[in-house]
């Protein structure tokens, strides 16, 4: 297994430089997906899943950029 920088895991990372910005766009355009997934998907198990990963995704590419800048 490789050796993880568990500090770097299990610690906060209070945004620097331009991250606030970065994180609300990311946030803004996965916002507009979800609302083409609500108009244009029927509810369903499938939709639900959609919506859960879209949320995931903007999840780790947060923490992407809060753990690696």
């Amino acid at each position: 297994m490789p050796n993880l920088n568990l500090d770097n895991i299990y610690t906060h990372h209070a945004p620097k430089g331009n991250q606030p910005e970065i994180y609300e766009a990311l946030r803004s355009k996965a916002k507009e997906l979800a609302e083409m997934f609500q108009v244009h998907c029927p509810d369903s198990r499938e939709r639900s899943l959609a919506m859960t990963n879209l949320e995931q995704a903007v999840f780790w590419a947060n923490a992407s950029i809060a753990r690696n800048e």
